[in-house]
């Protein structure tokens, strides 16, 4: 079992919003078959086709205001964390289309990726409570991370604006950033411990994330109330890189130079007035000191049933 199960939702009027650019397909073809199958289950829906993050946003706060019971987000997982903000604190229950490349949050929800398949699972209304994080009071889903991997979204968002494709500016901005490869001193306060670090990065992950082999990065479950911390202390490129390959051969966790911890709740202090946060693949540059919480079970969404059961 994933998540915590609820009564299947009977649904009524769907507002669904499509992410335009999400994935690398035609998410207008996909707004016409979506609308076609919901027809075919006799389902009241309301589709729009958003253009950029931004409107995104517009039209998820609108829906959330709006008579919907359901408001689903296709798209990638900046997609889905924005309808889910929105959705968030109401009475209504999140859905989701996964459109995007990489489509974490629907992956560790047992949500299928095949379109129609991941429309049904909508139809079929069966609705869990799922944990969320936030930091700063901006939530977010699966992580959110402080030092190099900011550093490579920003210049991987960088290389892509010259016409490059998202991989190879991907490989391109890990490079730079290794080259740079900056440090932050942080203080951290979890369970009225405090620990001081020079470290290349903090990971902080909503619910805890497995380090074995076949399923590194995967959450068995999202409703564990938990923060999952990971940290490095300071350490060369070289030895990163090998940090890097004992992850990818599950041998992380037992690692001297790596540390994991959990909390519900996490201060992280620093003489930087402000950073660049990570969360869910979008950046913020937000004010320190940086505080975590868990929301234990505060999202309501519509999972397969196997996955609720």
């Amino acid at each position: 079992m994933c998540v915590s199960a609820e009564p299947a939702t009977s649904l009524t009027a769907v507002k669904i919003i499509i992410s335009a650019g999400a994935g690398p397909g035609d998410n207008t073809k996909a707004a016409e078959r979506l609308a076609e199958i919901f027809k075919e289950d006799q389902i009241d829906i309301d589709i729009s086709l958003a253009q950029s993050g931004a409107e995104v946003v517009e039209l998820a706060q609108e829906a959330a205001r709006g008579p919907y019971k359901v408001i689903v987000a296709a798209g990638g997982d900046g997609t889905v964390n924005s309808v889910a903000a929105a959705v968030i604190d109401t009475d209504k229950i999140l859905g989701i289309l996964p459109l995007g490349t990489l489509n974490h949050f629907a992956r560790d929800l047992k949500i299928p990726f095949d379109l129609e398949a991941a429309a049904h699972t909508i139809v079929a209304g069966n609705t869990a409570e799922v944990d969320v994080a936030e930091v700063n009071n901006r939530i977010f889903l699966n992580n959110s991370s402080l030092g190099l991997y900011p550093i490579i979204v920003r210049e991987r968002e960088k290389r892509q604006r010259l016409g490059s494709g998202k991989w190879p500016a991907f490989i391109w901005a890990t490079i730079q950033a290794l080259r740079r490869y900056p440090f932050l001193d942080v203080r951290l306060h979890a369970n009225d411990d405090s620990l001081v670090r020079t470290t290349p990065f903090v990971f902080v992950g909503n619910n805890e994330y497995a380090m074995d082999l076949l399923n590194i990065g995967v959450r068995d479950r999202l409703d564990r109330g938990v923060l999952s911390i990971y940290i490095t202390h300071r350490t060369s490129r070289l030895r990163l890189i090998s940090l890097a390959l004992r992850a990818v051969l599950g041998r992380l966790r037992h690692d001297k130079d790596f540390l994991a911890l959990q909390s519900d709740e996490l201060k992280i202090q620093t003489h930087h007035k402000q950073l660049r946060v990570a969360f869910d693949g979008e950046i913020e540059v937000m004010e320190t000191p940086l505080q975590y919480r868990l929301r234990a079970r505060a999202l309501r969404v519509i999972v397969p049933k196997a996955a609720a059961e």
